[in-house]
């Protein structure tokens, strides 16, 4: 079965929900002086929360709900409609993904939160993994780490869980220590020649970071970054369980991170 198979439906909210989200965007917009964006165009776009949530939505805890982050967006396109202007910025399709991307991210991370212990336990897998990524030139297998973490393999696995929502939500940030993947790749353009280079060089890092994953974490973080497949949608593609999916892209979320970490540090 291919990539290119035909992705299942996802489900959406009701038309009540959808109805009530039209009029609190066209009502949001009303009082605004400049309509560069009319009503009916904000309209057309409210899709494109849900589908970008839909993207999102594994990193998704308690007591943050969906029509959190639905709300979250529909105001992140409101102020997109309300900010964008043709004659300095590109395409409003591009300019409105990335301001609803960057609300629904920022509404995440407000309520991210990872106990101390849980904290150190992922710093510990970190700075492991990069210690013998330094030394033997390739990623640790899950149970070489495992081992010398002294924890079995299913723990290792709840520990890159743990991790995966901190270290997505922090390569989407400029204000920590981490590569700012989000920022770098947001927009096709850099707007200087200095940030362009450092964008090229952050892409090619990026590339070369997937290119060392095995196979199967590879294939799924370009069907879930490039194809914009769901875990549901990959794991049909690959006749195995969400669970399991979702298990396989957090041990690649984090081995991406330790190449990134690497490279930002000077060793990779």
């Amino acid at each position: 079965m291919s990539a290119e198979t035909k992705k299942p439906a996802v489900a959406q909210p009701g038309a009540d929900s959808h109805r009530r989200l039209k009029i609190a965007a066209r009502n949001a917009y009303s009082d605004q002086k400049q309509e560069f964006v009319d009503n009916e165009q904000i309209t057309r776009f409210l899709p494109m929360v849900h589908k970008i949530i839909q993207r999102v939505v594994i990193y998704l805890k308690p007591p943050l709900s969906y029509e959190d982050l639905v709300s979250a967006g529909t105001v992140g396109l409101v102020k997109a409609a309300r900010d964008y202007d043709p004659s300095r910025q590109a395409e409003f399709k591009t300019y409105a993904y990335i301001r609803i991307r960057g609300a629904i991210l920022d509404e995440l991370r407000k309520w991210s939160f990872v106990p101390a212990n849980v904290d150190k336990q992922i710093r510990e897998a970190m700075q492991l993994s990069m210690q013998i990524t330094q030394e033997k030139g390739t990623l640790p297998t899950h149970e070489e780490l495992a081992r010398k973490l002294g924890v079995s393999v299913d723990k290792l696995y709840k520990t890159m869980k743990n991790a995966r929502a901190k270290q997505f939500l922090s390569i989407d940030s400029t204000q920590d220590n981490s590569p700012p993947l989000g920022a770098s790749l947001a927009t096709e353009n850099a707007a200087t020649p200095h940030q362009q280079l450092e964008q090229d060089e952050l892409t090619d890092k990026l590339t070369e970071a997937i290119q060392q994953l095995n196979k199967r974490q590879r294939q799924i973080i370009l069907l879930h970054y490039q194809q914009q497949l769901t875990m549901k949608q990959i794991g049909e593609v690959f006749g195995i369980t969400e669970p399991r999916v979702s298990q396989l892209h957090a041990v690649a979320i984090f081995n991406l991170s330790v190449k990134l970490r690497q490279w930002k540090d000077g060793g990779y």
